[in-house]
């Protein structure tokens, strides 16, 4: 992290604070100048004045000025404009960027403006939403992973003034909001991991001791556990390696009554070389965060636990490195999966949907009320989508729905992908039940029409395919620089409305 942060909630500015920055927003209007100006004089600002108007122009949308005198020593003022660019990951993404710039400056407090309730009333769902963005963002952007450098710093230590008349409900938002950036940060530290470090067995032992600390239960499948479960596609993908294949099962069960069972199924391959179907060098340098989707289901159960969520949860996720030696397998085997249909292997760099096949297969068996799963899948769905969108595919229109409208408003979004049952042709295998790779087109949709052979029919089931806005992307100050856990703020929001 890049500070050691604390809170508090103030009613005004206390400008005469040593090292201080000030944030204030102000609607862009044709009043704005006046109030802008009001708004100043009040708190006694001074401003260049060709700073000031530069910014009232159309196309500035933010002023920062470093104030020779007087208090604050850092003034920053965003404009909130009507336009398209005002959304409910206004000031989510907004603060992230502050916390990011201050890291620049000498500064130990932060007095934030909290925007007023009708200011902000026509982009999101409730104010406490809103307020809970300016939370997430706050926490998003104190995120970094720095521990591998020689020369990292200390954190430095900065109060956070929230200026505010509504100090109980900024509290609550507050409180909120760090509880589910904390989850996200600590999936984002593994996904972040360098594989030499993160192997299965590491994963689990570091999964595991956060988890217990929230009352998860967890349990492991290890070689010997997976071949009596006749999890032999697990086994595939991971015999090659010298750090063994593993299933890790999380449950989390709330005090009340659930609402629902719901099954979480995350991809963990901890490093994927491609194995004998090898990938170049460039296809490799990102491969350690081929476990985002085990990263992210770990993540969402950390929050739900933190969150009291009133829903029942089961965790599974194969932990894998897919690599190449005497034990690798090969283009052309057959494998048998634990719910005895057969998979003939084309590719032994489709690797994720074969130990897939074993996790869906045990999460079905546990008859949840639906299952989700997350995979950093195919490069296909980044092709057809970006690297700021999630393919998400099912049967299931409410589901997606639900999905969608989730992602929409955690500004993690997903687009429904074409799911006709004409892709199940291009998967066909004249020696097994499925192969695991279909032609070049539609790959990203073969690939979930794959996974689909392996899941109850009876069970609403979606699948997510994470692999563009997993990794870094410039979308938003708050992606740019680290893999990202994408998916875990999307799924917490999903849950509670359920």
């Amino acid at each position: 992290m890049i500070f050691n942060i604390r809170t508090e909630i103030i009613n005004k500015f206390q400008l005469n604070r040593n090292k201080s920055a000030a944030v204030l927003f102000i609607v862009d209007s044709k009043s704005m100048k006046n109030e802008l100006a009001a708004t100043l004089n009040e708190l006694g600002i001074e401003l260049n004045k060709i700073q000031l108007e530069k910014f009232l122009k159309k196309d500035e949308t933010e002023l920062i000025s470093v104030l020779p005198k007087g208090k604050p020593d850092l003034m920053l003022i965003k404009k909130i404009n009507a336009d398209k660019s005002f959304n409910q990951d206004f000031f989510r993404n907004y603060l992230s960027d502050v916390i990011q710039k201050l890291n620049d400056y000498e500064i130990d407090n932060l007095q934030l403006q909290i925007p007023d309730e009708k200011k902000v009333e026509r982009k999101f769902p409730s104010y406490n939403y809103c307020l809970q963005t300016i939370a997430e963002g706050i926490y998003l952007g104190n995120y970094n992973f720095n521990i591998y450098k020689s020369d990292k710093k200390k954190p430095k230590n900065i109060m956070v003034s929230l200026i505010t008349g509504d100090a109980a409900a900024v509290k609550t938002a507050f409180e909120k909001g760090k509880n589910i950036i904390e989850s996200v940060s600590f999936a984002r530290d593994m996904i972040n991991e360098p594989a030499i470090t993160l192997t299965p067995q590491e994963m689990y032992i570091r999964s595991k001791k956060e988890l217990t600390k929230h009352g998860i239960k967890v349990n492991l499948f290890d070689k010997k556990k997976l071949t009596q479960k006749k999890m032999n596609a697990i086994l595939a993908v991971g015999n090659a390696s010298a750090n063994p294949p593993l299933l890790m099962i999380m449950r989390y069960k709330p005090s009340v009554k659930p609402k629902r069972k719901i099954a979480l199924v995350g991809k963990g391959v901890t490093y994927d070389t491609g194995g004998l179907s090898i990938k170049p060098t460039l296809g490799m340098n990102e491969m350690n965060a081929d476990m985002a989707g085990a990263g992210t289901v770990v993540g969402i159960m950390i929050a739900a636990a933190k969150l009291k969520l009133p829903v029942e949860l089961i965790g599974v996720t194969p932990l894998v490195e897919n690599m190449i030696s005497g034990g690798s397998y090969k283009p052309g085997d057959v494998v048998k999966t634990s719910s005895g249909k057969s998979i003939e292997v084309k590719d032994t760099d489709a690797e994720g949907r074969i130990v897939l096949a074993d996790a869906l297969e045990f999460a079905s068996k546990e008859k949840p009320d639906e299952i989700i799963d997350f995979a950093t899948l195919t490069g296909a769905v980044a092709v057809a989508l970006g690297l700021f969108i999630a393919g998400v595919f099912s049967r299931d229109e409410e589901l997606i729905t639900k999905l969608v409208a989730a992602g929409n408003k955690t500004h993690e979004r997903l687009w429904a992908m074409p799911f006709f049952d004409d892709y199940n042709d291009l998967i066909k295998s004249d020696i097994a039940d499925v192969s695991n790779l279909g032609p070049r087109w539609g790959g990203a949709i073969t690939a979930g029409k794959f996974l689909e052979h392996f899941v109850d029919k009876s069970i609403p089931w979606a699948h997510i395919d994470l692999a563009g806005p997993a990794l870094k992307h410039k979308s938003t100050s708050y992606t740019e620089k680290y893999n990202t856990a994408f998916g875990v703020r999307l799924i917490v929001d999903y849950l509670q409305t359920i």
